[in-house]
């Protein structure tokens, strides 16, 4: 839980929540996951998942008919680079 609340301020907190719509959010012990408002890439869900190395793992996936498909996906994102790489992929600002 300690985790997915320092990813999500490393997001923009409530305010990232406000002005990017998003919902449904679930963690585990690593990860912070989210449903997205509609954006320009067609993702539905991001995950961002913390790994051994302190650094993300970032996916955007698409939940469509029974099936999954990633969207994008980025490896060693340092905790600065993820409000841009949501920004880039979604075209949807994490801030005002």
């Amino acid at each position: 839980m300690k985790t997915a609340q320092i990813i999500l301020q490393q997001l923009g907190g409530n305010k990232f929540i406000a002005i990017t719509g998003v919902r449904n959010l679930a963690c585990d012990e690593k990860s912070l996951s989210m449903k997205l408002s509609r954006n320009m890439s067609k993702a539905t869900h991001m995950i961002v998942t913390l790994t051994s190395l302190d650094l993300y793992d970032v996916k955007f996936v698409s939940c469509r008919n029974y099936s999954i498909n990633t969207v994008k996906e980025y490896t060693g994102v340092y905790a600065d680079m993820l409000q841009s790489i949501f920004t880039d992929v979604t075209g949807l600002d994490t801030h005002l």
